[in-house]
């Protein structure tokens, strides 16, 4: 039979699809297609909010961890001139580095006289040029944009800041004092050190293990309280455009071989690999909810090809290819799923950014220290929706083919007569 020239150059897949799609000759196609339409939506907006809280929570957990540990941190294998180090690396001026300062870390408890049994807290000494986000350009801790004074008074009490799920279990108010004890290894036996310290500010990270535990002292307030136990480190800043490996590297060139240097990737790495298979585990598992909702699609289909039986023969008859046939339905499917992951990906971004906006998941403290955040923002990345949408556009076409196959293999005869 001839091909119809007309039929060979106009876009007829497309025209019948989009005429199928709005359905108005089928109260029955409309019914499967609304559910088809309504399981993709709902499939792909699961998977657009799931998406969004990994990356939200992963973002946030690095962002805390680097504001408050530093980019890089350089620990000495031995004994070291920590000011001769900070002023070669100053000197060196590494491209990238906006901050290098010392930092000294001790243990011990504090207690107060609305909770006299103590807690273990972690006590990070800090000086000008630190890396922290809580000190301001000159080195100063900083709280809500305003400097906080960490000096001795006129009785010689030095001033802390603390975490503020730390300061509400130990019900201080800020000017209020608190009562330090430091362990110190004697000669012969454990001994211990007591330092009365004042209250100056509370902090909060959103990272419930500082917000909790951690005291942050004038450094050499704590090297006189702990003595030489404990920890010393330089901790470095960088730009965040800066190539972070070559940085390091030319740190490790300054510092030389007694040092170990560590990027706070190396550090979390075990961490942050758990959550990347996490992640990818969760969409495979919810992309399972799409490839259910294609199953609508399918349906929809065969009734598409059983209720245009007389179509599929007038249309063969007249010479239209198998092959562009196939497409008709094909696009009628594609159609209906673009209209689904559209509505889906609309839908779960303003779910994320109301949840996000209103903070609507917040942890208790007991779940916020197996978490790390006390809140978890929902984060929408652009990568995140491009594998969502070309991952529901496969799964959608793939479940598209069989039913319109079985239409395209259609002879016209067959087609009419079963009509």
């Amino acid at each position: 039979m001839k091909r119809s020239p007309l039929l060979g150059r106009s876009p007829v897949p497309w025209v019948l699809a989009w005429r199928y799609l709005r359905g108005e000759r089928s109260q029955i196609l409309s019914s499967t297609a609304l559910a088809a339409l309504l399981a993709t939506t709902l499939g792909v907006t699961a998977m657009v909010v799931a998406m969004a809280l990994m990356s939200g929570y992963t973002d946030n957990l690095k962002k805390k961890l680097i504001g408050l540990q530093g980019d890089v941190i350089a620990s000495p294998i031995a004994i070291q001139d920590f000011e001769a180090s900070k002023e070669s690396l100053l000197a060196a001026r590494i491209e990238g580095v906006t901050t290098v300062g010392r930092v000294a870390y001790g243990g011990g408890s504090i207690s107060a006289p609305n909770a006299p049994e103590g807690l273990f807290v972690v006590l990070r000494g800090i000086e000008a040029g630190s890396a922290p986000a809580l000190l301001d350009e000159s080195g100063s801790p900083t709280l809500d944009g305003a400097q906080v004074n960490l000096d001795a008074d006129e009785k010689g009490v030095p001033g802390v800041l603390m975490g503020r799920g730390l300061q509400e279990h130990l019900r201080l108010e800020i000017g209020d004092v608190a009562r330090l004890v430091v362990p110190v290894q004697g000669p012969k036996r454990m001994r211990f050190r007591y330092r009365s310290v004042r209250l100056m500010g509370a902090f909060t990270t959103g990272f419930a293990e500082f917000d909790s535990s951690w005291v942050l002292l004038d450094r050499q307030v704590l090297e006189q309280v702990r003595g030489t136990d404990g920890l010393d480190i330089l901790e470095l800043k960088l730009d965040p455009e800066v190539d972070r490996q070559a940085t390091t590297q030319q740190i490790e060139n300054v510092l030389g071989p007694n040092w170990i240097i560590q990027r706070w990737e190396t550090l979390n790495g075990g961490l942050f690999a758990a959550l990347e298979l996490q992640e990818m585990l969760l969409f495979l598992v919810l992309g399972l909810i799409v490839v259910v909702s294609t199953f609508n699609t399918s349906s929809t289909l065969i009734i598409l090809v059983r209720e245009r039986m007389n179509d599929i023969g007038v249309l063969g008859s007249l010479g239209l290819e198998p092959r562009r046939l196939w497409w008709v339905f094909v696009g009628y499917g594609l159609g209906l799923g673009m209209a689904g992951i559209a509505l889906g990906v609309a839908l779960g971004s303003g779910i994320s950014w109301l949840v996000t906006h209103f903070e609507l998941v917040k942890f208790d403290p007991e779940v916020a220290a197996i978490y790390f955040i006390d809140s978890v923002p929902f984060q929408v990345e652009a990568g995140d929706l491009l594998a969502i949408v070309a991952f529901s556009l496969v799964v959608t076409f793939l479940a598209c083919a069989l039913p319109a196959a079985r239409a395209a293999r259609m002879e016209p005869s067959a087609a009419l007569r079963d009509e």
